[in-house]
């Protein structure tokens, strides 16, 4: 890390009892926000060790499989350092044909489920995950890629979502850089394809896929809307900041560790969603989530972003939710999510 991203953003006493910091605090011109939007991304892209170049497409399809309005292609296509992501491409029917047109697409991105990408693209998902079929079924060319250790991404004898031995391989990168990549080849894969209108791409994910989702329009213009659903926290009033950092499995971003244990945190996570601002954003998230308990500092930053929409003049383009559910992506929120991706890419 350089010595600027070294430095703490705010103080986790200051975070607890003042609340979630101001995106705008003492900015009154929009060059302040974009001076304050790269330093952001710097600090961010240098604390999880950068974002490599992709490397040349290159993509075989393994099988396919017919369902009732789509087709399932299975896929392997190359990855930054030497690595293949394993993936189902679903296509809906007569999408390929000559003179159908291009149509919008989806990253479908999966929650932590050993399964990976079937949880969300395949009937055998479990309920209220399967949104990668269920937007195929809407008209949308979806991509669900595997992220690294889960589906058929699980290192060789270690269990699903075991970082270890991608730290041994990688000490000075970390799995968000990593996973941020593997997308970005992902989307490579879809603008690369003839029945893929590449100006409407966007991205979708449940708790880890939630994130994804963020983090990857975050670093790729080609997002155009964001649907987060129970992926977002703040450190402000977490009872476990340090489900970010250094872990004996699934291990974020190792040096917020080092932060934590000083008792500092290098941004607060609004500011990270605000890298992608003002491409629409859906947010949602539940007040009996017993991952993210913290749902009033939730709400509060989900407030702030807002504003930071408004002041940027495309308040519509965010949307915030949150309800008396669990860790849970219930289909009357799914529905909402799905006309709130059609009006952005239809």
């Amino acid at each position: 890390m350089t010595e600027s991203s070294k430095q703490a953003g705010y103080t986790l006493e200051q975070l607890n009892r003042d609340g979630v910091p101001k995106l705008l605090d003492s900015i009154t011109e929009k060059a302040g926000w974009e001076a304050k939007k790269a330093a952001l991304k710097e600090r961010w892209l240098d604390l999880i060790g950068g974002v490599p170049p992709a490397v040349p497409l290159r993509y075989d399809i393994l099988s396919e499989t017919v369902e009732e309005r789509h087709d399932r292609l299975h896929l392997r296509y190359d990855t930054v350092d030497g690595d293949t992501v394993t993936a189902y491409l679903l296509v809906p029917k007569g999408a390929a044909e000559p003179g159908a047109g291009k149509l919008p697409a989806m990253m479908a991105l999966h929650p932590t489920a050993n399964e990976g990408k079937g949880d969300v693209a395949t009937s055998l998902g479990r309920d209220n995950r399967r949104y990668g079929a269920e937007l195929a079924d809407r008209g949308y060319v979806v991509l669900a890629p595997d992220t690294i250790t889960a589906g058929e991404r699980i290192y060789e004898g270690a269990p699903a979502y075991q970082t270890a031995p991608f730290y041994e391989q990688n000490p000075a990168w970390t799995a968000v850089g990593k996973m941020i990549a593997d997308h970005r080849q992902g989307l490579d894969l879809l603008a690369s394809l003839d029945y893929v209108d590449s100006g409407r791409i966007g991205a979708i994910g449940h708790s880890l896929g939630g994130y994804n989702a963020f983090f990857l329009a975050g670093a790729d213009e080609r997002i155009r809307a964001i649907v987060s659903s129970c992926g977002f926290a703040t450190f402000t009033g977490d009872p476990n900041p340090n489900r970010w950092g250094r872990r004996d499995w699934f291990s974020h971003i190792p040096a917020i560790t080092d932060y934590i244990e000083r008792g500092e945190v290098p941004f607060e996570w609004h500011e990270i969603v605000a890298l992608a601002a003002p491409v629409p954003f859906f947010n949602w998230s539940g007040q009996a989530d017993t991952i993210f308990p913290h749902w009033e500092p939730i709400a509060a930053a989900m407030r702030d972003l807002h504003g930071l929409y408004a002041w940027l003049g495309e308040p519509e383009k965010m949307l915030s939710l949150d309800g008396t559910s669990k860790h849970d992506f219930p289909g009357p929120i799914r529905a909402a999510a799905y006309d709130f991706l059609d009006r952005w890419l239809k």
